[in-house]
């Protein structure tokens, strides 16, 4: 896909999935506890022409899992299986998906950058072991914590022999900031600073108000971009 100018990614998939059932629970329990209803959606964003797919492991980490009964090492491998079966014979490529830890970082919150660090690095090891294709790092609001993800994709993926593209993405809320306060060209320089692959958007607001931000991120780097708007708004 390194000769195409514009790449299709797929649509949301909690809000596909919660959609697909009444029983609403941890996006992330389907890829174990009804598998057959994420490779249906994967498949459905297939037919709609998505050329990357997202592997249900957004909230797949440590923290988010505790108290649940999973780990990491077993919702990652599955929903990666559930993405690479429906992706099977096709030309399409299956990313882990990375989301926010869900606790503020140091020294507003109490998350350390080494805390933060392992919980990624565990998210990433478990993902590159099953075969993974590239990385998203999507819905950040700290660039502090984007680091801490970076560097944890970046590192794991050279220690197993892996260089997986990696994609970072923000979300922005309408006053050009994110939720701890990051505007558009502090993130460009961090992001493309710490090697990403290419940087975007994603969620939080519609594409009618995410162009202008895109446009000032254009000013501001020279990576790939890629933006996946709140459909909903």
């Amino acid at each position: 896909m390194n000769d195409k100018k514009l790449v299709l990614l797929d649509g949301a998939v909690g809000t596909g999935l919660w959609a697909k059932t009444e029983n609403k629970v941890a996006v992330w329990r389907y890829n174990l506890e009804d598998p057959r209803i994420v490779q249906e959606l994967h498949q459905e964003y297939l037919e709609a022409g998505a050329q990357i797919i997202l592997a249900n492991t957004f909230g797949a980490n440590r923290k988010k899992l505790t108290g649940s009964g999973y780990t990491p090492q077993q919702i990652i491998p599955a929903a990666v299986g559930c993405a690479k079966q429906a992706a099977t014979g096709k030309d399409t490529l299956v990313a882990l998906d990375i989301g926010p830890i869900g606790e503020l970082m140091e020294p507003t919150g109490t998350l350390s950058f080494q805390q933060a660090y392992d919980l990624f690095a565990e998210q990433v090891n478990a993902g590159v072991q099953a075969g993974v294709d590239l990385i998203v790092i999507e819905t950040m609001t700290d660039l502090y914590e984007v680091k801490a993800a970076i560097l944890a994709a970046k590192e794991c993926c050279e220690q197993l022999g892996k260089a997986l593209p990696v994609l970072v993405s923000m979300t922005f809320e309408a006053n050009g900031r994110t939720f701890t306060g990051c505007c558009v060209p502090s993130m460009a320089a961090v992001i493309e600073g710490l090697g990403a692959d290419a940087i975007g958007f994603n969620c939080s607001l519609g594409p009618v108000e995410l162009l202008p931000f895109a446009r000032q991120l254009r000013e501001n780097t020279s990576l790939p971009l890629f933006i996946k708007p709140n459909a909903g708004l």
